[in-house]
């Protein structure tokens, strides 16, 4: 799994963070997504795939390999 963010396209929303805490967090003075793991552990896949979801202006992007 490879995953990306696009932080023109975030909005702050935050719901990734939440989702995923391990592998996402959120920038202290915009709330822009920070992404601490592009190539997360199998063991949160599933979770990875939730916060795409979530994410309200897709601003996520995940290729399983």
């Amino acid at each position: 799994m490879h995953l990306t963010t696009d932080p023109e396209t975030c909005v702050g929303s935050g719901q990734c963070a939440l989702a995923l805490p391990e592998v996402f967090d959120q920038d202290d003075d915009t709330g822009i997504v920070v992404l601490l793991d592009a190539h997360p552990a199998r063991e949160f896949h599933r979770d990875v795939h939730e916060a795409v979801r979530l994410c309200p202006v897709r601003a996520l992007t995940v290729v399983d390999t």
